[in-house]
């Protein structure tokens, strides 16, 4: 019998390798996994090349990954907010390596990932200093329709943490509002999927038509608990 629900986050992020790459959902305060990033925190994976919209905040979450000297490079589209300091600090004295992508970049070349796609041409960046390669070399371009395109490659991850909303044994998900954001399209595009949900659906409950990740991308769910994580001032 299929289940893929878990005890315990800790049993979910086991197997999680030093030098990994790894997708973070969330989009400002909403989605945030901030449970399973304790729990990668926990676990003690080092050398990680993360993926997220942001750099972290305050000292929480990724700023505490970072903090902790567990993240390698940074690759997220707004690196620095008024509560940044952490990755600022590391930056700046070059113990973390960043990777800045325009958003609806972020976006495609995760979703291309997942789609089995090998790289696509976007207008965004091209003629600044975004359209070279960590070597400082030109990415591929070319003209098409008379407007110029830069080549954009696909980022495959080694385990996508996304926060749902409910799921059901099979690994179905269905997500709340806002909360939805980057999830979605980084289950499809990492190896492995952990995902947390506050309420398990009986197999055949949820309505085939509101799934939003269908259980194939998702390999791990944790159950946890919506006032817990509401009394540790972690917005849902």
């Amino acid at each position: 019998m299929i289940n893929k629900f878990v005890p315990s986050i800790a049993e979910a992020l086991a197997d999680t390798r030093d030098g990994s790459t790894i997708l973070i959902g969330g989009f400002g305060t909403a989605g945030i996994p901030d449970e399973l990033i304790e729990g990668l925190l926990a676990q003690g994976a080092r050398n990680l090349t993360l993926v997220n919209n942001n750099a972290g905040n305050g000292e929480q979450g990724i700023a505490a990954l970072l903090k902790a000297g567990r993240v390698r490079k940074m690759v997220c589209s707004f690196p620095r907010q008024a509560d940044s300091y952490v990755f600022d600090g590391l930056y700046r004295s070059g113990q973390v390596e960043l990777e800045l992508v325009p958003q609806g970049n972020l976006a495609e070349r995760i979703r291309a990932a997942g789609a089995g796609i090998g790289g696509f041409f976007t207008p965004t960046a091209y003629g600044t200093d975004l359209a070279k390669n960590a070597d400082g070399s030109l990415k591929e371009t070319r003209e098409i329709n008379g407007r110029m395109y830069v080549y954009e490659t696909p980022i495959h991850a080694d385990l996508a943490l996304v926060r749902a909303e409910r799921g059901d044994r099979w690994g179905n998900l269905t997500y709340r509002k806002a909360a939805r954001n980057f999830g979605p399209v980084m289950a499809m595009a990492a190896r492995k999927t952990v995902a947390t949900v506050y309420a398990q659906a009986e197999l055949g409950e949820i309505d085939p038509e509101t799934v939003i990740t269908p259980g194939i991308f998702v390999q791990a769910v944790v159950l946890i608990d919506r006032v817990a994580t509401q009394a540790g001032g972690i917005k849902a």
